[in-house]
């Protein structure tokens, strides 16, 4: 009995101690990222000194090659890039609109194309417009009310909706499907309510789908500001006659060679199993990407950095990846699962940060009810930080292709409310970071990938 008694106290004088260890070696992740961080720095140069980077732009490929050598400079045991064939499409010149409530009589709103529309015709297309809320409204009113007019698809994003990643999911296939869907019933164009919670003069681009419809068959679609939207709201009430002036100049081209950027840190113990961190390297062209997705590239590079400053061996083999074309084609983190399996890689974890840069509110997590389970103790540790919030869901549109029943995926989920103000619009901008919250969320990022490779 003196026995056990001896070996019980022995046995949780070294888990307290395994305990405590723990704990310091997060406070110190958490206290380097916030003295010591370089992901403030990196993204000012990259939203600053690059700037937007559309697929298979110029400034994409500057991002790839700029990423390349920061890794390179960490000292990490293997830094490469991985090909991956991406989308080409171009915005050209400017967008313009206006309403038009008699002849000569106009009032300008802003609008941008979305990505992977057709341009107009050179002289623009003026015609009247029904608006709808829904696809299912527009279907219901059939080609005889929809033929040779602009739709304008006017669901707002549901205020109501505390989550505010789900106001969008609700909300965003009249971006997404719109067009296409306008199209089959003889519509000239689609102008759809900008993605945002906020009213104001910003439109908010984004990738619309046209479903294998032959190019001759497609029509323009456009997204105007929440302003505009109400605006044309409004006068659609007091004259159904008026008409809409859109103008616009993009362009697809063939796809075009792109890469992933990957550096890791080979694992002491397991290298053969991996451990993944990232975000994606393309951005819209509209502002310089600064909360999406320049806040998750610098994150996920700061988690390898601040294993290697403090020289933190990891147990499995811990990388980054860098992915190109998440907005409109999801093509990067399609060829690395794909490469992945052709390796016969297995992945332990993935942890993907795509939702900006604002304070980290916890961790949302893609994996099986006993994985989840399993998970639970480790997050005792972030109860000094405010990271609270850790649920069974998503994870991130980059590592969804590594899903295998295996794989735990995992996003960070800083907080919501702001988020949408920016995406996809020319305000998403590097003044538009805070420092702070940054580096709060690189540190929650690097604390939860020491847990979980030292599990």
């Amino acid at each position: 009995m003196k026995k056990l008694s001896f070996f019980l106290i022995t046995f949780s004088s070294f888990v307290v101690a395994q305990s405590k260890k723990i704990e310091q070696s997060i406070a110190t992740l958490y206290e380097t990222s916030l003295t010591d961080g370089a992901s403030y720095d990196w993204l000012d140069h990259l939203s600053n000194q690059i700037g937007g980077r559309l697929s298979g732009s110029l400034n994409a490929e500057r991002a790839v090659q700029w990423g390349k050598e920061e890794l390179d400079q960490m000292g990490l045991d293997r830094v490469y890039l991985q090909e991956v064939m991406v989308p080409k499409w171009v915005r050209g010149t400017f967008e313009y609109a206006n309403i038009e409530t008699s002849p000569g009589n106009t009032i300008n709103v802003p609008i941008c194309a979305l990505g992977g529309s057709i341009a107009t015709p050179a002289a623009g297309i003026r015609a009247g417009v029904v608006e709808v809320q829904s696809i299912d409204e527009l279907k219901s009113l059939g080609r005889e009310v929809i033929q040779g007019k602009i739709v304008f698809f006017n669901r707002p994003m549901n205020p109501t909706n505390i989550r505010t990643f789900e106001a969008y999911s609700d909300a965003v296939d009249q971006r997404t499907q719109g067009a296409a869907e306008a199209s089959k019933y003889g519509a000239v164009a689609a102008v759809v309510r900008s993605m945002s919670l906020r009213l104001d003069d910003f439109p908010h681009t984004g990738a619309t789908q046209y479903k294998g419809i032959p190019l001759s068959q497609r029509i323009p679609a456009s997204a105007i500001s929440t302003n505009g939207a109400e605006l044309l709201s409004s006068m659609l009430k007091l004259n159904p006659d008026l008409r809409f002036f859109l103008k616009q100049n993009c362009k697809n081209y063939p796809d075009v060679l792109s890469h992933n950027v990957i550096g890791e840190i080979k694992g002491t113990e397991k290298p053969e199993e991996i451990i993944v961190v990232g975000g994606h390297l393309d951005s819209w062209d509209l502002g310089d990407g600064s909360h999406d997705d320049g806040a998750g590239i610098v994150q996920s590079m700061e988690v390898l950095r601040l294993f290697k400053k403090l020289n933190i061996k990891p147990k499995r083999t811990l990388r980054v990846v860098l992915f190109m074309n998440e907005e409109n084609g999801l093509r990067g983190g399609e060829k690395y699962a794909a490469e992945a399996k052709r390796k016969g890689e297995s992945h332990y974890f993935a942890l993907e940060s795509d939702s900006g840069g604002f304070t980290p509110r916890g961790f949302s997590f893609d994996c099986s009810n006993e994985q989840f389970q399993n998970l639970l103790p480790l997050f005792s540790y972030f109860e000094p930080y405010p990271v609270k919030e850790f649920t069974q869901g998503g994870s991130g549109a980059d590592i969804g292709p590594l899903k295998d029943g295996k794989v735990i995926l995992a996003g960070l989920r800083p907080d919501s409310q702001r988020y949408f103000d920016y995406h996809h619009a020319a305000n998403d901008t590097f003044d538009a970071i805070n420092k702070r919250e940054l580096e709060l969320g690189a540190a929650a990022m690097a604390a939860l990938v020491f847990l979980i490779d030292q599990r």
